[in-house]
């Protein structure tokens, strides 16, 4: 396996992971906004958004191999 291969799998893999931790952010957001704790589930709901465009640049990434 070349370097470049290995690098697709490892965004790939990098992508799979983060999508798991974007699940568990949402989860507690929710979580928090029922605790009445609307800033941190604003601060977790801004993560979520924030992984997601690290999860574009994985694609991006990712596509440019």
């Amino acid at each position: 396996m070349t370097e470049l291969e290995k690098l697709k799998h490892l965004l790939k893999h990098w992508m799979e992971h983060n999508d798991a931790h974007i699940k568990t952010y949402t989860e507690w957001a929710e979580k928090a906004e029922a605790l009445e704790r609307q800033d941190i589930s604003d601060i977790l709901k801004q993560i979520t958004t924030d992984s997601n465009k690290l999860n574009e640049l994985f694609k991006k990434a990712e596509e440019a191999i």
